[in-house]
């Protein structure tokens, strides 16, 4: 090789290591670069977090991990006013918006009310997909419905969605309520967020109710209130799920309908007679809760005895009526209301009439008790009214012993008294 073709040889091999270092401090300085400056590659519509390094009336500057800090313009500080200002602090982590990753400036244009409203609106989409239950406060109406905020999102509660309770139906009574509330509606092109009370409420009472039907046991005592009745009884919302009292367990007494016992509105306390988790029913019983009159019966009364009642019922076969003072109620046979034929009882007695009856008959198993009207002259039992007039007679002779006896020993506790007074 000559002279010329070695000197050739030498240059390439010089360009080459030259290229080679060139290579190497480019890659050593992107590599720097990638540890040292990881910037964030920022767009439209993110929704990220930084710090406050700077802040004045006139602007705010946030690091946001890129290249330069953010700015939150006075514009929108002016619209937080000096309260909103005053909530935030230089080292304050927060949530902004990224408005434009550059403006004409060169600066990265952020928003805090943006991003709150982001949030807001991620937090109603998660909520609507999830079907949960809310509570929010009534901020407005108009004259289709109300308004509730969620955060920094409007929401609208359409009047046929607000449920009917036993507050106020007048729209500007309910500003500032609290109400459970479901979102039914959400379309963010629109600006439309459309939240229902009554779809709450029904989704609200059927998780309480499969809740109080898994823990409800038979014998159990509740409070509830009396919010409907009917035909064939009452029901008692028990705080989530209804359950029935039966018109037989309302009393003791023979009722007619639910109206004589309780009204609409009355809290109650009721006794749990069974619940049917398949069906989702729920029995109930006034009458468990008090004393059963039948059980002292054969103390209270004997068959000859005289007793006044009122007529509750007429049928074909007789008249049913109460014994006065007592829950006890008793059948006078169409057979034992007169010595005369008759036809219906409606020819000797009415509904509500007060009549003097004869206890004929006493079944306490059964619970039964016969009465008749025309045996109260009967010279049959003429010994049994002599005997209960005397006990009648004796008892305010009785009551007359007792309060001399009382009187004597209140006279005995003075008595040391009087004593000391004379020495």
């Amino acid at each position: 090789m000559g002279e010329e073709g070695f000197a050739e040889t030498q240059q390439a091999a010089q360009v080459d290591e030259k290229e080679s270092q060139d290579q190497v401090a480019q890659d050593s300085t992107e590599q720097w670069l990638d540890q040292d400056y990881d910037f964030k590659q920022l767009h439209r519509g993110q929704v990220v977090e930084g710090v406050i390094v700077h802040l004045d009336s006139t602007e705010i500057l946030v690091d946001v991990g890129s290249k330069s800090e953010g700015v939150i313009y006075q514009r929108e500080i002016d619209r937080m006013g000096d309260e909103g200002l005053a909530e935030f602090h230089i080292g304050d982590s927060i949530l902004v918006y990224v408005l434009t990753p550059e403006d004409k400036n060169g600066n990265i244009a952020l928003s805090i009310t943006r991003a709150q409203a982001e949030r807001d609106w991620r937090e109603a989409e998660r909520i609507f997909e999830s079907g949960e239950i809310f509570e929010g406060s009534v901020a407005g109406f108009n004259k289709g419905g109300l308004i509730v905020r969620m955060g920094k999102v409007r929401g609208f509660v359409p009047a046929s969605q607000i449920s009917p309770g036993d507050r106020s139906t007048e729209p500007s009574e309910l500003v500032g309520e609290t109400m459970r509330l479901k979102v039914i509606e959400i379309d963010r092109s629109r600006n439309r967020l459309i939240l229902s009370e009554r779809a709450a409420m029904r989704e609200w009472r059927r998780q309480h109710k499969e809740k109080l039907l898994a823990e409800l046991q038979e014998g159990d005592e509740r409070k509830g209130e009396v919010i409907s009745l009917c035909d064939f009884g009452a029901f008692v919302d028990l705080g989530g799920a209804d359950g029935l009292i039966h018109l037989s367990e309302l009393s003791w007494r023979r009722v007619s309908h639910p109206s004589e016992v309780v009204s609409v509105g009355d809290e109650v306390e009721v006794y749990v007679l069974n619940v049917d988790r398949e069906r989702k029913r729920i029995g109930l019983s006034l009458k468990r809760l008090q004393s059963d009159p039948w059980s002292r019966v054969n103390e209270m009364y004997q068959i000859g005895q005289l007793v006044e009642g009122t007529v509750t019922k007429l049928v074909k076969f007789g008249a049913f009526a109460r014994i006065s003072g007592d829950d006890i109620e008793g059948l006078i046979h169409i057979s034992e209301l007169s010595d005369e034929h008759i036809e219906h009882p409606k020819e000797v007695v009415q509904e509500d009439q007060v009549v003097t009856l004869r206890i004929i008959r006493i079944d306490q198993e059964r619970r039964r008790i016969g009465l008749s009207i025309k045996r109260v002259t009967s010279a049959d039992y003429v010994d049994v009214d002599w005997q209960q007039d005397l006990e009648d007679e004796e008892e305010p002779y009785q009551d007359q012993e007792d309060d001399v006896e009382n009187d004597d020993l209140d006279m005995e506790a003075c008595q040391p008294d009087l004593e000391d007074e004379g020495e």
